[in-house]
């Protein structure tokens, strides 16, 4: 008997439900997907605003879930279970999204789960290719997480490989974006301007990659306050700045480490599958360096399109499906949101 599952995520600054449908002896199939992005408002800051990414979820949700059900052809009273955002994440932004999951669990008198956002960056693939292999790696990159995961089963066993020690990914490129006067967020500006660069113009530095430094772990602080310090130093001497560039030698910079460490790392695993997921999965460097790594290596890549490489209501519905599918026991009622919560605690 199939059975739909609606997903909610509201961990940062989008707003997202999606519905899925799960049948027996196949993966999740999406039926729907809306997001609602509050990201225009936070631009003028230059980032993230906990309170105003909050109000958004409130103005936004149940739009979303409107859409979502109209567009999968479906009613409330047809939802089988919901997933929804537990964490990681905003910490009010969270909260709106579980509490209105709760209401609608409660008043449908279907089961909840509170579900790892992480985790649903690796579900989600299986709404593209199929079924995930198991065992797989997951290169996880977005705005706030970077990590190199083994996925021995999305719906219950994930265990990290390496995380970065200090800023992520996509937390690099919104600084030097900054630095280089281009919009926030800073990644789509600089992939942009990289195409019409030279990636070897600068030698910016390869965090993490001494050999006494930890294999799978990664670092771009360093890398963000060399292209600062490169900038500063061609401004002092009446330079007009590269921008193209200064992009494509910095983004080099990143992909160069993510693809090196992730083939590295599906090769000292044994693990012949890697799944590239979150925001910056989009980036069209990562994307063309890691199918020339993985394919030198005999590594199976796989990457979501890009609508759900970034955070969305179905990557929490397919994870939805996957634990209501393994029949995991749903979420007690008070749960509660965890704005730290880890990625091997997959359910909450």
């Amino acid at each position: 008997m199939s059975r739909i599952v609606m997903g909610i995520e509201t961990s940062c600054d989008e707003t997202g439900v999606g519905v899925v449908v799960l049948e027996p002896g196949h993966p999740p199939r999406l039926l729907a997907d809306a997001v609602a992005s509050s990201v225009e408002e936070h631009a003028r800051f230059g980032g993230v605003v906990p309170e105003v990414a909050s109000r958004a979820h409130v103005a936004a949700l149940e739009p979303m879930v409107r859409r979502a059900c109209d567009g999968a052809g479906v009613t409330l009273r047809d939802i089988d279970a919901i997933a929804v955002t537990a964490g990681p994440g905003l910490a009010g932004s969270l909260l709106v999204g579980v509490a209105a999951a709760k209401a609608y669990a409660a008043a449908l008198d279907i089961p909840l789960y509170g579900v790892n956002h992480l985790a649903g960056h690796v579900a989600v693939d299986s709404l593209e290719h199929g079924a995930l292999p198991r065992p797989c790696l997951s290169l996880l990159v977005s705005g706030g997480h970077t990590q190199l995961l083994r996925v021995d089963d999305v719906a219950s066993t994930i265990t990290e490989l390496g995380s970065t020690v200090d800023d992520a990914a996509g937390e690099a490129y919104d600084k030097v974006a900054r630095v280089l006067g281009l919009p926030y967020p800073g990644g789509p500006p600089i992939d942009k301007a990289a195409a019409d660069g030279d990636p070897e113009a600068i030698a910016f530095p390869r965090g993490m990659t001494g050999p006494k430094d930890a294999a799978f772990d990664f670092s771009f602080s360093g890398l963000k306050t060399a292209v600062a310090r490169w900038v500063e130093a061609a401004e002092r001497r009446g330079e007009e700045i590269p921008i193209a560039d200064v992009c494509a030698s910095f983004q080099e910079a990143v992909v160069d480490v993510l693809t090196a460490k992730a083939v590295a790392a599906a090769r000292d695993t044994s693990i012949d599958t890697l799944v590239i997921s979150g925001g910056v999965a989009a980036n069209g460097r990562l994307s063309a360096l890691a199918r020339q790594r993985c394919e030198a290596a005999g590594v199976t890549l796989r990457i979501p399109r890009p609508k759900l490489c970034t955070d969305n209501g179905a990557m929490i519905a397919a994870l939805g499906a996957h634990v209501l599918g393994a029949g995991v026991k749903p979420s007690a009622p008070d749960f509660s949101a965890n704005p730290a919560l880890p990625v091997d605690m997959i359910t909450v």
